[in-house]
C-alpha cells in the first residue's frame, strides 16, 4: 500500500545517471510515482528538456505535488532528495534510517550510534568524495580517445600523466577504504552502517556497481576488493533495487547500470 500522503511525486530519470538510486528509493519506501524517461543527447550529456523542470538541467530530480499547495515542489541534488524522502515517507522502512542515539544518550555531543554516524557521513561522502575521482577519470578517458586521431597520442599521454599521477592512487584510495568501511561494519554486518540496509547504501549503489563493473574486472584489481566486490552484488540482488530495474525494461526494453 502506498504511502503518499496524497502526494502526487514525479522522477524525472535520465539514463546511465544518478537517478536510478530515487527509482530504488521510491521502490522501497513503497511511494506511487509517475516515471519520465529522459534519454542523453549524442554527445552524452542531458536533453535541455530538463532545464525546464530544474534550472541546471541535471539528474535526477523529482517533483512533489502535495495537497492543496499551489505547486509542486522541485527538488535536486541526490543526497537532498534521499534525506527529504526519507524525512517525510519513510514509515514503511523506518531502518533505512539508523537510530541516532544509544539508549540513555538521547540529545547529548557524542551520543550517536556508530551506525547513524556512519549513515551521515556516506550520506555526504559519496557525492563530496567518491564521485568528482570517477568523473574525471570518465573525462580523462575521454581525453584519451579524442577526435582527430593524429593528435590522440599528445592527448593519450597527457590523460596517462593524470591517471599516474593523481586519479588512480585517489581512486584506489577510495576503495581501499570502502573495503576496510565494509570490513569493520558495526556487528559485523553486510552493509555499509550495519546489519540494516539504509538510505547511505542506496546513494553508494551507482558508483560502487559500476566501479566493480568497470574497473574491478580488470586483471590488476582481481581479488583486490572482495568484500566491496560482494557488496555490489549485494545491493544489485535486493528486491528493490531489482524492482527499480524492472520498471525500467519495461519502458526502455534494457537496463544499463553503467557511468
Amino acid at each position: 500500500m502506498a504511502n503518499n500522503q496524497g502526494c502526487k511525486i514525479t522522477l524525472y530519470w535520465l539514463e546511465q545517471s544518478r537517478s536510478h538510486r530515487i527509482l530504488w528509493l521510491l521502490e522501497e519506501l513503497r511511494l506511487e510515482y509517475e516515471l519520465k524517461i529522459f534519454k542523453r543527447r549524442a554527445d552524452k550529456l542531458a536533453p535541455a528538456e530538463l532545464k525546464e523542470i530544474h534550472p541546471l538541467g541535471k539528474s535526477p530530480v523529482i517533483t512533489i505535488q502535495a495537497p492543496g499547495a499551489d505547486k509542486p515542489l522541485v527538488l535536486a541534488e541526490s543526497g537532498a532528495i534521499v534525506e527529504y524522502l526519507c524525512d517525510h515517507f519513510s514509515s514503511a522502512r523506518p531502518t533505512l534510517v539508523p537510530q541516532r542515539y544509544t539508549p540513555g544518550n538521547e540529545g547529548k555531543v557524542g551520543g550517536e550510534s556508530e551506525e547513524w554516524m556512519r549513515y551521515r557521513y556516506f550520506m555526504h561522502y559519496v557525492e563530496g568524495s567518491l564521485m568528482p575521482y570517477l568523473v574525471m577519470t570518465l573525462v580523462n578517458d575521454s581525453i584519451r580517445n579524442a577526435p582527430p586521431f593524429f593528435v590522440r597520442p599528445i592527448t593519450n599521454i597527457v590523460a596517462s600523466q593524470v591517471e599516474n599521477q593523481f586519479l588512480t592512487r585517489n581512486v584506489e584510495g577510495n576503495l581501499s577504504f570502502l573495503e576496510e568501511q565494509l570490513r569493520t561494519s558495526p556487528e559485523g554486518g553486510e552493509f555499509i552502517c550495519g546489519k540494516e540496509l539504509t538510505a547511505a547504501d542506496i546513494l553508494l549503489s551507482f558508483p560502487v556497481i559500476a566501479v566493480t563493473a568497470r574497473s574491478l574486472k580488470e586483471e590488476k584489481n582481481k581479488g583486490k576488493y572482495p568484500l566491496l566486490v560482494e557488496y555490489a552484488k549485494r545491493l544489485e540482488r535486493n528486491e528493490g533495487y531489482q524492482r527499480a530495474v524492472k520498471k525500467i525494461e519495461e519502458v526502455e526494453g534494457k537496463f544499463s547500470a553503467s557511468m
